[in-house]
C-alpha cells in the first residue's frame, strides 16, 4: 500500500486552490441557470394555465 500511495502525484496547494474556486464558480453559475431556466417555466406554465 505504501509503494501505491507513494505512486500518486498530489496536488500542490496551488492547484487545490484554483480547482477549489473553479468548484464554486461553476456552482455559482448552475444555480443561476437553473434559477432563470424555473422562473421561465413558471411563467409559461401560470400564463397556459391562466393561473394568477
Amino acid at each position: 500500500m505504501r509503494s501505491e500511495t507513494a505512486k500518486v502525484t498530489w496536488p500542490t496547494r496551488r492547484e487545490t486552490t484554483i480547482t477549489t474556486i473553479m468548484v464554486f464558480v461553476m456552482v455559482a453559475l448552475a444555480s443561476i441557470f437553473f434559477f432563470a431556466a424555473d422562473q421561465i417555466i413558471r411563467y409559461l406554465i401560470t400564463l397556459i394555465l391562466g393561473i394568477h
